[in-house]
């Protein structure tokens, strides 16, 4: 059973969902870690201009996550259903910056 799941979407977006298995936080950043990890590895995630994480995570989830994709990505953003828009969250190479709003 899985705790914690990360698929590849169009236009770079990772969903990101909870497993059937519950887990607290040391399970679930290990099992996000993998997901991510793997999905570098085989080339799903290549890196690029930027990454949209839209889905529930945790906060510490959500570190782990944001370390990995910032060595690989440009800019990082994240989903907010407030806004109905990705946040820009992390932001180095000068295209994007913090706090910018995106489709």
């Amino acid at each position: 059973m899985e705790t914690y799941n990360i698929t590849v979407e169009a236009d770079n977006v990772l969903r990101l969902r909870f497993g059937d298995t519950p887990a607290q936080n040391d399970v679930l950043v290990q099992e996000a870690a993998k997901k991510i990890t793997g999905l570098i590895e085989e080339g799903t995630i290549k890196g690029g201009e930027l990454i949209k994480l839209n889905g529930p995570a945790t906060l510490p989830v959500a570190f782990a996550l944001a370390h990995k994709l910032s060595h690989l990505y440009q800019a990082v953003a994240v989903y907010d259903p407030k806004l109905s828009k990705y946040v820009v969250a992390i932001a180095h190479g000068g295209k994007y910056c913090l706090g910018d709003l995106v489709d």
